[in-house]
């Protein structure tokens, strides 16, 4: 990406933060990583300097702050996690892009327990309404940061939100770690995009996909 930026990574050291951090760190951005557990967060900090010195990356005890100093926050938390700190980030998110990355999965992995007439995207916009809540990451694999191409294809992220130039913003970041951004439409494709990852997740237990598995759009 050209525009340096600091994101804020909610939830960095679970297999969806912590993967996107490792990609992120490669790019000239600036993360502040938080976990409820500081040591594990720092750990993976050091993790990521051993890998890439000159990597921008630095582990924060307070989700409140590190918000407050990103241009971007990324919650990778599950979707149960969400309305507890969206409460606490919520006065320093103003205007600020937020992406929900969240399936939000039955025990099981056989359904989504939201309503079909919502989607955890569209919860999180409700519940920081002053922010410019971008759905993306939900359709993609923890595996697959560190393996954009799978079968000779690069894999697709697909987005959905309701500003336009957080959306353009949110495209470059994928771009910047190797993913091919789709952009679906406004928040309300959440619903669609949550079912294809579940849909996903299903097709990878039924046919031994590993984990390493993506959608794909097929275009001439």
């Amino acid at each position: 990406m050209s525009t340096k930026q600091t994101i804020a990574i909610i939830g960095a050291t679970g297999n969806m933060g912590s993967a996107i951090a490792k990609s992120l760190s490669k790019t000239n951005n600036r993360l502040l990583l938080f976990a409820r557990h500081f040591d594990k967060v720092q750990a993976l900090v050091e993790e990521i300097k051993k890998g890439n010195a000159s990597a921008e990356a630095e582990a924060v005890e307070c989700p409140t702050n590190a918000s407050w100093e990103a241009d971007i926050i990324i919650l990778a938390l599950p979707y149960a996690d969400e309305k507890e700190i969206a409460a606490k980030i919520k006065d320093v998110a103003n205007q600020k892009i937020l992406i929900s990355i969240s399936n939000p999965l039955n025990e099981t992995y056989s359904a989504l327990v939201t309503a079909a007439d919502t989607s955890a995207g569209e919860q999180l916009q409700q519940l920081l309404p002053n922010s410019k809540v971008v759905k993306a990451f939900n359709t993609v694999f923890a595996a697959d940061f560190a393996n954009t191409i799978i079968d000779g294809k690069q894999v697709d992220t697909l987005i959905a939100g309701n500003d336009t130039q957080a959306l353009e913003t949110v495209s470059e970041l994928a771009r910047s770690i190797d993913l091919n951004p789709l952009v679906a439409g406004e928040l309300p494709w959440s619903r669609t995009l949550e079912n294809m990852a579940l849909l996903l997740i299903q097709f990878t237990m039924k046919y031994n996909y590993n984990w390493v598995a993506g959608w794909k759009v097929l275009h001439n």
